[in-house]
């Protein structure tokens, strides 16, 4: 079964947001990315975003942007998608988490150095009402799984 391991939600200041989950609800800030920065509660990671112009297929606004799941069967998982009339945004990414790197040119268990993830996911969808969607069978950094 997939897990939710991610909730994005987008803002106009990323640090005054961050901040605000972390005093609040005494989140760990466990990454930083070009677009923001990664809290976690050590089950499920909230991404904090910097709202930026949409990319196409994607809406892009304020709140909670997209979800992220965690799947077992990347390629089962991306067909059942496009079955469902869900469309897939971009070619898969390489991933890199922690000390591992994954990719779709069969590096399964890559070790690289110091790896610090580019993209927390392996491809964005979209399904019913344009929502988007990040799939990977990666994880996310802290997310347990």
């Amino acid at each position: 079964m997939a897990q939710i391991r991610h909730i994005a939600i987008r803002t106009r200041d990323v640090e005054e947001t961050a901040t605000f989950y972390k005093q609040a609800f005494g989140l760990k800030q466990v990454g930083t990315g070009r677009n923001g920065i990664y809290l976690t509660d050590g089950h499920l990671n909230i991404a904090i975003l910097n709202l930026r112009p949409a990319v196409e297929g994607e809406s892009m606004k304020l709140g909670i942007d997209h979800l992220g799941f965690q799947v077992e069967d990347f390629d089962a998982a991306v067909a059942r998608i496009r079955a469902l009339g869900g469309k897939i945004l971009n070619d898969r990414n390489e991933v890199a988490v922690g000390n591992r790197a994954e990719s779709s040119k069969g590096a399964a268990d890559l070790r690289v150095p110091g790896a610090q993830p580019q993209s927390y996911f392996e491809v964005k969808c979209v399904g019913p009402d344009d929502q988007v969607i990040d799939v990977s069978s990666a994880g996310w950094v802290s997310a347990t799984g």
